[in-house]
């Protein structure tokens, strides 16, 4: 595949640039298996809509279709549960979960790695974070009656954050 130079221009990063060098949705990590694209979880309202509402030029025109945002402000509503998982990118910051070339933290990260762009130490610790996940994915399996999404509404927001699809469980 031929580099794509994408240069990014939004209200966190100005000429930021980077190289799509995978075609879109391939050469994952074998070991990163994500239940939902992007695109599914714009439409799933994660992150209480306010999430990349200014990133319409970074990302395929499609993702934005369904997607369920707000401009305005963080709206727990639109979360497909119904509930806030989030915390405030400043306890993020603190925390040091931001990469300094993904200041909206995971999922803008995973939404760059899955249009193409490999930054390989990153990519690592970031497919390490979401593992991690999946100790909460067995919280809600052995904590809940299967299919019951009235139990546990905030820890399956906050997986549906991770890619992990728990609508399912």
């Amino acid at each position: 595949m031929t580099p794509v130079t994408v240069v990014v221009n939004d209200l966190m990063q100005r000429g930021y640039t980077y190289e799509r060098i995978e075609p879109v949705s391939t050469n994952f990590d074998p070991s990163f298996t994500p239940d939902l694209t992007p695109q599914e979880m714009l439409a799933l309202g994660s992150f209480g809509g306010k999430y990349m509402t200014d990133c319409a030029d970074e990302f395929p025109e499609g993702w934005y279709r369904d997607a369920k945002l707000c401009h305005e402000r963080h709206d727990p509503d639109l979360n497909y549960f119904g509930v806030n998982a989030s915390q405030p990118l400043s306890v993020w910051r603190k925390k040091g979960w931001i990469y300094a070339e993904d200041p909206r933290g995971w999922f803008q990260w995973y939404c760059r790695y899955y249009m193409g762009r490999r930054i390989p130490e990153e990519d690592a610790r970031q497919i390490k974070r979401w593992k991690q996940m999946a100790r909460h994915v067995a919280q809600v399996k052995y904590g809940c009656r299967n299919g019951d999404a009235t139990c546990r509404p905030r820890q399956r927001q906050a997986l549906l954050h991770w890619e992990y699809d728990s609508r399912k469980l």
